[in-house]
């Protein structure tokens, strides 16, 4: 099936106000080319539906088998406090982010289900890095994609989802994306895959090399094997709708922390038990919706921590200037909450550990968050966290006299 002929082509699109246009952007490094990929029989012999769902579940499971686990980092802490800080880094998978577990699951959940063939266009609502990595796998699978994204999305991603042979449907509300993802798919006879609402089922929580079984199993030989704390963001709510279920499955004592940004919906969500509490959006790609997402699972989160957009960017050019990882918003958020709680930790004289995510690369926000007249224009004050972030092996503590 032919793509939508009222779509545009990826080189029409227009990139954002004064960033450069993706064709403009090198192709990432270390990627395969579109020729390096295998490809699904021709048009015309393509194999029955059933055989063809077949070979898709395999190549998918066949790219997960090429794909090691992410690395667990230990970020640095003084050794006398007796308490260890992981970061898991998720920027590693093919993709370059934690939303290849996601899209991997989602054309798993979506080929088992009966909801693609071999002409089945794909539609997905994102901000940006889940419709990279499901760029990459309707690709494998020779499937057309269309990503619909808010116009402010990055033009890193933006390159990398056409460096994937997608197509970017962007719009001026973010909350339209839903929506207008629903008209396309309709439109065209299309399969929108809809991550909001099928990322808490369609990952298996038990186990099954989850993102929650594997820390667990990178954890076993250090001192403190089952941490206090794992520390999430929330973006459709799947990954921690998977550990939380996993932590009470597998009877660990270990508490979950989701962080959530300025003018995300989340917190107030949970904070007062409302599925629809509405707010105006994230500037935090990746994490932090303007509503409670279906796929939220409030009932597995121990306790959520709000943080402001400029601490979530000090914090992740904190992390760069510590240890020499580039990081994305979103792991700025993360890291400012597990610092939050190992300073709660310290004051209450316990031990132990903490897990967080380094969710994607830095490399995708060249021209946002590590800009800083990009930072200015957002009216982001970065120093007071910055220098909280810089005293914090000397304080022992990030918060403010707000608790913030």
């Amino acid at each position: 099936m032919s793509a939508p002929s009222d779509l545009p082509a990826p080189s029409d699109l227009p990139a954002p106000s004064g960033l450069p246009a993706p064709s403009g952007l090198p192709a990432p490094s270390g990627l395969p080319a579109p020729s390096d990929l295998p490809t699904l029989p021709a048009p015309g012999r393509r194999m029955p539906d059933r055989d063809w769902v077949a070979e898709a579940v395999r190549r998918v499971e066949a790219d997960a088998n090429r794909s090691a686990d992410t690395h667990l980092h230990v970020f640095p802490l003084p050794a006398e406090w007796g308490i260890d800080l992981y970061l898991k880094d998720e920027s590693v998978h093919p993709t370059g982010s934690l939303k290849h577990r996601l899209a991997r699951s989602l054309f798993l959940y979506a080929l088992t289900s009966g909801w693609l063939g071999p002409d089945t266009p794909v539609i997905e609502a994102s901000s940006g890095s889940t419709a990279v990595s499901e760029a990459y796998f309707a690709r494998l699978l020779g499937l057309s994609f269309v990503a619909v994204m808010p116009a402010c999305t990055s033009p890193e991603k933006i390159a990398l989802i056409e460096f994937y042979g997608g197509r970017c449907h962007l719009v001026d509300d973010p909350r339209g994306i839903y929506a207008e993802s629903h008209r396309l798919a309709e439109e065209t006879g299309g399969h929108f895959m809809d991550q909001f609402t099928y990322a808490e089922r369609a990952t298996d929580w038990r186990g099954n090399n989850n993102i929650a079984e594997s820390i667990f199993e990178q954890l076993r030989l250090e001192r403190h094997p089952v941490p206090r704390w794992v520390v999430v963001g929330a973006g459709t709510g799947g990954t921690s709708a998977t550990i939380g279920r996993y932590l009470r499955y597998r009877r660990h004592g270990t508490r979950l922390c989701v962080v959530d940004p300025d003018g995300s919906a989340f917190f107030e969500g949970w904070s007062r038990g409302d599925a629809g509490v509405t707010a105006v959006g994230s500037r935090i790609e990746g994490i932090g919706r303007p509503r409670v997402e279906p796929s939220f699972v409030p009932s597995v989160v121990d306790t959520m921590l709000r943080v402001p957009d400029a601490a979530s960017v000090a914090a992740m050019r904190h992390l760069l200037g510590v240890t020499g990882q580039r990081a994305g918003g979103s792991t700025g958020t993360n890291l400012w909450g597990a610092l939050t709680l190992v300073g709660r930790m310290r004051a209450a004289g316990e031990r132990g550990s903490v897990v967080t995510l380094i969710c994607d690369g830095g490399d995708r926000y060249v021209h946002t968050y590590y800009d800083d007249a990009w930072v200015a224009a957002q009216g982001l004050d970065l120093v007071p966290y910055a220098r909280r972030l810089a005293a914090f092996t000397s304080t022992g503590t990030l918060e403010s006299d707000d608790g913030r």
